[in-house]
């Protein structure tokens, strides 16, 4: 594990805003860190950070006691922007590398390697003030990524993002993985997060109240129904099952709910003796905005 915390509790002025937080973050992997606003990611990530301290509990980077000096191995992307307006964008960037004890050489290699990926090349003397929103939020990941950090720490990082520039960063994320980053990625964009992470944990009212890895978390909510394309014969009701046609007309689908114990081997002998031409069938998994939703709604019923 990259990251292992364990009982971390957090009180401001009396208030109690992080209640015995226990998460493992696996190395070389994507992580998820959800929860509405409010619910007290961004104080659990700074106390990663080593910005504030916690009242309570432990940290283990890489099994070992978080130490000040781990935050060097450690790259933040905070929902808060803080680029220096009036500064040139590589002078800045350089800054920022010499606060990780980067060599001025080596810092300038990887800000041209970040700005050729990020296509900032030809803006690197301009001031942060002339840049596009989008534009100065890649300045701030690339800084975050200088020192190349073996975990990677991003709030809200599609912020700002067109739909291309988005789809860029979320390849270079799946790339800094595959590299052997580890990450945590706190997004409000669900379908993101569906398509990145590996493992995720959903904070409210500062408790983690669902955790675990995305597959696990969806076969959990899994409603049980299939989708199934077929040929032929339109599948009809039966004792075993019921269908429901999909919102496409022109697509030959149905959703299949099964009854309460019925196997998938049962459905599909039933369809079979309905004369069903089965091109494909699969488990129609939860939407993790669905989930997200559902999750919520939950806890705030233990709470009424």
């Amino acid at each position: 594990m990259i990251i292992e915390t364990k009982d971390i509790t957090k009180y401001f002025q009396g208030k109690l805003v992080l209640d015995q937080i226990n998460i493992s973050i696996p190395k070389a992997s994507i992580f998820g860190l959800l929860g509405p606003n409010g619910a007290g990611k961004t104080t659990f990530i700074r106390i990663l950070t080593k910005i504030i301290e916690a009242d309570a509990g432990e940290i283990l980077f890489e099994g070992k006691p978080l130490l000040l000096t781990d935050v060097y191995q450690m790259g933040y992307l905070p929902e808060e922007r803080g680029l220096y307006k009036k500064m040139g964008v590589e002078e800045q960037l350089l800054f920022f590398a010499s606060l990780k004890n980067i060599p001025n050489n080596q810092a300038k290699k990887a800000i041209k390697n970040w700005a050729e990926k990020f296509d900032l090349a030809n803006l690197l003397h301009k001031p942060a003030e002339e840049l596009s929103k989008g534009m100065q939020q890649k300045v701030q990941l690339m800084a975050s990524l200088l020192h190349a950090p073996k975990l990677l720490i991003l709030d809200e990082p599609f912020s700002g993002f067109d739909p291309i520039h988005a789809q860029l960063l979320q390849d270079e994320i799946v790339a800094l993985k595959q590299q052997g980053t580890s990450i945590i990625l706190s997004s409000h964009r669900m379908e993101t997060v569906e398509q990145l992470c590996d493992h995720l944990a959903l904070i409210n009212h500062g408790k983690v109240i669902l955790k675990g890895s995305l597959n696990q978390i969806q076969k959990a909510y899994s409603k049980q129904e299939w989708i199934l394309e077929y040929e032929g014969n339109k599948p009809q009701n039966h004792v075993l099952f019921s269908c429901e046609n999909l919102q496409d007309p022109f697509l030959k689908q149905v959703s299949i709910k099964p009854r309460e114990g019925v196997s998938l081997n049962e459905i599909l002998t039933a369809l079979l003796s309905q004369g069903i031409v089965i091109k494909s069938i699969k488990e129609q998994q939860p939407s993790m905005n669905a989930i997200f939703i559902d999750a919520i709604a939950q806890n705030k019923n233990q709470y009424a």
